[in-house]
């Protein structure tokens, strides 16, 4: 049996990130679909497993070759994008495979692929709560954080095209909602 898509997507600081390693650790045989960025390795992150780190010139040649389901220029000179080959392999051997991108990624996924795919957006409490937890993070420059919250706006208002919305207020009962959200879908026929 083929196997199906699971996009999540939400303003950086979301706790998105989080909420899917739970998901993965649920034995529900999800694997992730490693997208391609220019953008430098944070932390211990390495090419082939968080990501696929491209330099801007060989991701703008992969799109030349229309090798991408999506990517975006999320800001100027930095992409990401999931390569259609390594998802369409992945369906192929029957896993469940998990997305998680920005918001504009998760819209053309579902779209691509649709009722194959279920899409949910993670919602902060707040703006305030969401820069709190991008600076405690300490990951993050204040000027990469003042990027971030300047598409929050955006990305919150494109909640509506995503099937479901969980609002991360509470990270133990957001991840009971997602885990069940996912179940049930998974167990669809």
């Amino acid at each position: 049996m083929a196997g199906k898509l699971l996009i999540f997507a939400a303003p950086s600081g979301s706790g998105k990130s989080t909420i899917v390693n739970f998901i993965m650790q649920q034995g529900l045989d999800t694997h992730f679909s490693i997208s391609s960025t220019t953008r430098k390795p944070r932390g211990t992150e390495q090419n082939g497993v968080e990501y696929f780190f491209l330099t801007e010139q060989e991701f703008r040649e992969s799109i030349a070759r229309d090798e991408f389901v999506e990517y975006e220029e999320v800001y100027a000179g930095t992409f990401y994008g999931t390569r259609k080959s390594q998802v369409e392999t992945q369906l192929l051997h029957g896993e469940n495979v998990v997305f998680d991108v920005d918001v504009n990624g998760g819209i053309a996924i579902k779209k691509h692929f649709g009722t194959r795919a279920m899409s949910i957006f993670i919602m902060p409490p707040s703006k305030e709560e969401l820069i709190h937890r991008l600076k405690s993070r300490g990951t993050d420059s204040e000027e990469v954080i003042q990027k971030r919250m300047e598409r929050v706006d955006y990305e919150m208002a494109q909640a509506c095209h995503f099937d479901h919305v969980v609002v991360n207020d509470d990270l133990e009962e957001a991840k009971a909602k997602v885990l069940a959200l996912v179940k049930d879908f998974i167990n669809q026929q």
